[in-house]
């Protein structure tokens, strides 16, 4: 190719060569939770109407179940598979969201699976996996070549948790982060995302990281990503991200042919943006004429595309799929996915004896509020055309008579409509309250300002829960966490559902929760704050552990100090479970390190005093030793049912600054009724027990660390104390 075709294919909309027969590409399509209309790449149309709508990641997430996050992937990719043959997609798919929700203010926790690094990042790795792997080539030893049934993409990275707070913007958001908190919280999910899920793409994000733009550092493209990680695949820039940095930022005061020669050469591979911000493709060749790129770093880049879009079968096909076609999107089966995805996710946050109803005993049923009769607000964003729509009108209506008055919408401005809403529920036998968010509320480029539920929502709860003459049951759609601390303390609204934005089918999987079809057993991927949390600490502090100095009281279940709603990992359940004595052999760690070059310092509260050995550097150590344990959890109740167990690490209280726990495991698992199952688990006792120093070396303490099964008064533990030996 010459300069000029070479440059032409840097953007999202590859121009292609016809004189060598190379097709043009539209390199943006998006899989969130289904084939979205997102991105140049796919369309809709007469032969591909929809496609199968899954819940948002953070409802699936709350499942904690990773073989239906691999098995919605699957699905999802074999729809983009057979949507690209019938000339409706691309093959390169921008999807997951990985970003740790920092602050539950962001407009975009419903794009991800939560709060926990750790979490997320076995979410990514089946996510991606589901995507990725074509069947017989999971063991394939040459990555960089290895088949891809579609191609995934891990994004965005990094320390992007804020679009637009007050006078915070992304594009010119300088996120100014320790490199402790990089390390342990704002890469891990990419780290493990290339590492275990062998991801073909990665995306930088708009905002600078301490004054450097993400997609111009060379640090983390190149050092991070390609060397450190062994990434294999190609980097692409979030859509008009170098604009920003050109236009926006006016970084360096850089030129166009600046800006392309700084991400360039610091390892970016492709450009996403529309026209005359398609920096690359337009000024491309201007900046090789100036010396500010080299031709072979244009080589370099196309090198990375192209080796993807072989490896997805653009040039030849994979013959496994050249059947795929209009029968295997929307199929029955996938409809049946996406159900059963929601019913897992939703939570019980909430339950006085109320739920599950019975249908029999219901003569009318009152059904109010914003989103009594959603469609469009379940699906969120980044969606496609659904196959079809259940609103939990036609889902409830299938079971009982229903009176449907909405009251007010997702904003609730005008109250007008109250008073048939609160009649309702003085007729009714029992009444169903459907409120909380929508894209109006929280979205890219859209931050809350409180945790509150926005207008007059509130007041139609209470005015028509006052009113009700029956049983009351509220349920929540949203992403982000809500303070609802009025219904939580309402006596007469009796249970409570979070159902977040549950896809085409969320109404029917709400209604086979509320009439016992299915007992829920979803947990929370996101703490739930009061509100005062929004006056405790701005969102544009970074800092994950507290700040005593500024009264920051810190963020995520790992290190905030307040008083909580509910915490992460919460969710009830139709039944009660309860943990057996745990059977373990590791009590201990002794570790026998043949030089004192392993040991790393480590900050300890006042007045203790070292050990030796403070703590193992596990880079440099070859880790093997495994901490393994079984446990039996009894369902003491009178309902089937699935219960998640979470496993966390404590470390040694005399640690400064650490984690007070941090997940290292999970489990799903089905229980009868009056029975019980046994849970085993195994993991390498570097990785489950380490921490993260002010230093940012990966760390795992000497001395007595806690394992915990569980959260709350039923919770169950035992202790392992690590010696590190010289």
């Amino acid at each position: 190719m010459t300069l000029a075709e070479k440059v032409a294919q840097l953007g999202d909309k590859a121009d292609g060569v016809q004189r060598i027969a190379l097709p043009k590409y539209h390199w943006w399509s998006e899989a969130l939770h289904g084939i979205a209309t997102t991105g140049f790449g796919t369309h809709f149309g007469d032969i591909v109407p929809g496609a199968t709508s899954f819940p948002t990641p953070i409802l699936t997430a709350a499942s904690f179940n990773e073989s239906l996050w691999k098995k919605v992937a699957q699905v999802i990719s074999t729809e983009g598979r057979a949507m690209y043959n019938l000339g409706h997609s691309g093959l390169t798919f921008w999807s997951p969201n990985i970003n740790v929700v920092r602050d539950p203010r962001w407009g975009r926790a419903l794009e991800t699976p939560g709060e926990d690094p750790f979490m997320i990042g076995r979410y990514a790795i089946n996510f991606v996996r589901g995507l990725q792997d074509v069947e017989q080539t999971e063991g394939y030893q040459d990555f960089s070549s290895r088949p891809l049934k579609v191609s995934g993409c891990c994004k965005h990275f990094a320390a992007y948790d804020l679009d637009k707070w007050f006078f915070e913007d992304r594009h010119k958001f300088d996120a100014r982060v320790t490199e402790q908190d990089m390390v342990e919280t704002f890469m891990r999910p990419f780290e493990v995302c290339v590492k275990e899920g062998d991801v073909s793409s990665v995306m930088c994000s708009f905002n600078k990281i301490n004054g450097i733009p993400a997609c111009a550092d060379t640090n983390l493209l190149t050092r991070t990503f390609r060397e450190e990680y062994k990434f294999n695949g190609y980097i692409v820039s979030d859509c008009d991200s170098l604009d920003v940095i050109y236009r926006v930022m006016n970084w360096l005061g850089d030129t166009q042919e600046d800006a392309i020669g700084q991400t360039l050469k610091a390892g970016l591979d492709l450009n996403c943006g529309w026209g005359q911000y398609n920096i690359y493709q337009h000024w491309g060749e201007s900046a090789v004429a100036q010396g500010k790129v080299r031709e072979t770093d244009i080589d370099r880049a196309l090198t990375n595309l192209y080796m993807v879009l072989m490896r997805t079968g653009f040039f030849d096909n994979i013959p496994a799929y050249e059947n795929l076609g209009s029968k295997d999107i929307c199929s029955n089966e996938n409809i049946e996915l996406a159900t059963e995805a929601a019913r897992q996710g939703i939570v019980l946050l909430k339950n006085n004896n109320t739920l599950p109803l019975d249908p029999k005993k219901i003569k009318l049923a009152a059904l109010v509020g914003p989103h009594a009769n959603a469609t469009t607000p379940m699906i969120g964003n980044y969606n496609g055309i659904p196959c079809r729509y259940t609103s939990p009108f036609d889902a409830i209506g299938k079971d009982v008579k229903v009176d449907y008055q909405q009251g007010c919408d997702v904003l609730c401005t005008n109250v007008a409509a109250f008073p048939p809403a609160v009649a309702s529920a003085k007729n009714a036998d029992v009444t169903f309250i459907f409120a909380g968010l929508s894209l109006d509320v929280e979205a890219e480029e859209r931050d809350r300002m409180d945790l509150l539920l926005p207008g007059n929502q509130t007041d139609l709860i209470n005015k028509v829960v006052a009113a009700s003459k029956g049983p009351v049951v509220l349920v929540i759609l949203s992403g982000g966490a809500l303070d609802i601390t009025f219904a939580e303390n309402n006596p007469k609204i009796g249970a409570i559902l979070w159902a977040g934005y549950a896809g085409e089918e969320g109404g029917q999987a709400i209604a086979d929760i509320i009439f016992g079809r299915y007992n829920p057993a979803g947990k929370l991927p996101l703490t739930w704050y009061k509100n005062d949390y929004v006056d405790a600490l701005p969102m544009n502090s970074m800092q994950l552990r507290p700040v005593d100095e500024l009264g920051y009281p810190g963020r995520t279940y790992k290190f905030f100090n307040g008083t909580v709603l509910y915490p992460f990992g919460y969710g009830l359940s139709y039944t009660a479970f309860n943990y057996g004595a745990i059977n373990t052999t590791t009590s201990s760690l002794a570790m026998n390190l043949s030089t004192p070059h392993f040991c790393k310092p480590l900050t300890y509260m006042t007045n203790f005093t070292a050990p030796p050995c403070p703590s193992l550097n596990t880079l440099d150590y070859g880790c093997t030793e495994e901490i393994s344990f079984d446990v039996e959890v009894k369902n003491t109740g009178n309902m089937d049912g699935y219960h998640t167990a979470l496993v966390y690490s404590k470390p040694p209280p005399e640690v400064a600054n650490a984690p007070m726990k941090q997940l290292v495991a999970f489990q799903r698992v089905f229980v009868p009724a009056k029975q019980s199952a046994t849970l085993s688990f195994s993991f390498n006792a570097c990785k489950a027990l380490a921490l993260v120093e002010k230093t940012a070396y990966v760390v795992l303490p000497a001395g007595k660390h806690t394992i915990v099964v569980g959260d709350g008064p039923d919770l169950v533990s035992f202790p392992v104390e690590v010696d590190l030996q010289l």
